[in-house]
């Protein structure tokens, strides 16, 4: 990704459609960099399936440009105090709760 280009933000989460949630996180996103880009992966990942989240950014996440980052929000414990985790390679940042994803 070009340094004067936004960043591309994907979203892979279990909080369906039918609540504020997935706005929220948009939210926060655009408050932060009012320029981001977001993807919407899926917000219908089976509840709490850690493999199926795995799975399905395992699938996707090379067909984005160098530079985008992964955000993956795929937990039991959700609200609890797990800590999230980012992994950054050559090719993409993930940002994930340190569960296993």
């Amino acid at each position: 990704m070009k340094k004067n280009q936004p960043p591309i933000i994907t979203l892979t989460t279990d909080f369906g459609l039918t609540d504020i949630y997935v706005g929220e996180m948009k939210g926060v996103i655009f408050q932060i960099n009012p320029q981001a880009q977001i993807v919407d992966i899926t917000h219908s990942i089976p509840p709490q399936n850690l493999f199926s989240a795995a799975f399905q950014i395992n699938n996707v996440y090379q067909y984005f440009p160098a530079g985008s980052i992964h955000i993956i929000v795929v937990d039991p414990g959700v609200g609890s105090q797990r800590r999230s985790i980012v992994c950054q390679t050559e090719k993409a940042t993930f940002v994930c709760p340190d569960n296993g994803i």
